[in-house]
């Protein structure tokens, strides 16, 4: 694994893993979900670089190891700006990209998927946060607090239990000293009007996308991504009993396997 340090165009750095590969079959970029950085992604990125293909993983500005305030952004298109900086650094003549993007994440890969921005070959969008089950007086003061308060910070009501049916992986979450857990209230606004504008647009993405979502999952529901069903380049598969982050759960290597192959067989076709 190499790390380097990459300029946004506003000047802040963000911090980016990458596994290299010989002659790769393609190059896998992660884009990873709030309050997390990509630390808790190598074991994915060693599955994908042993089945030849390259990755590149940076933390979201504000989260990690990379710059900018702590879970702040003025802007949510500013996240968009980062994968489009690092699309642009990474692709290779000849090489296919894949946009690997989960929850915040995968919301970031759907919006940009819908824009005209360069694109990637590929995204792969797991449990793509478009909607969540937030109650309707938060919504209400989502609308008010960003304008009044926009740095006041909300803990985050993350149960370790919801991420994983495996109880090592919620421990190790709340302990990892790079999560952070309180995002501004101009965050939590901006996360919510993302989505209502990803909703929206769905019918303008025209890569070819897969969808993955555990039917279980508890922090971003299911009802989330299906408006992406209904998208003519988008396969959508729902995984039963298994929660938010399918790459943590037991089944983890059957997930990343059909992901991989469902890559692959596009990538052939």
């Amino acid at each position: 694994m190499s790390i380097e340090l990459i300029s946004a165009r506003d000047g802040v750095e963000l911090y980016v893993s990458s596994w290299a590969v010989d002659a790769p079959k393609a190059t896998v970029l992660i884009v990873h979900g709030i309050s997390e950085h990509v630390g808790r992604w190598a074991h994915v990125a060693e599955f994908f670089q042993g089945r030849n293909f390259e990755v590149y993983a940076y933390d979201h500005r504000g989260h990690g190891k990379s710059g900018g305030p702590l879970l702040d952004v003025p802007s949510f298109d500013l996240f968009l700006d980062d994968l489009e900086v690092m699309i642009q650094r990474y692709r290779k003549p000849r090489v296919p990209l894949v946009v690997y993007a989960h929850s915040m994440g995968g919301l970031i890969g759907t919006l940009y998927a819908e824009s005209n921005r360069p694109q990637p070959d590929l995204y792969v969008l797991s449990a793509p946060a478009l909607d969540a089950d937030v109650p309707a007086v938060l919504r209400a003061a989502a609308k008010v607090l960003p304008h009044i308060a926009p740095r006041l910070r909300v803990p985050s009501n993350i149960d370790g239990g919801h991420l994983s049916r495996d109880p090592d992986v919620g421990v190790r979450y709340l302990a990892d000293p790079l999560v952070y857990l309180k995002p501004t209230t101009r965050l939590g606004a901006a996360l919510l009007a993302a989505g209502v504008k990803a909703r929206k647009n769905v019918q303008s993405i025209t890569k070819p996308a897969l969808v993955i979502h555990g039917a279980d999952d508890r922090l971003v529901p299911p009802r989330a991504s299906a408006p992406l069903a209904a998208v003519a380049t988008v396969e959508r598969r729902l995984f039963p009993g298994l929660r938010h982050e399918l790459h943590n759960e037991p089944e983890q290597d059957d997930v990343l396997r059909f992901v991989a192959s469902w890559v692959e067989s596009r990538l052939a076709g």
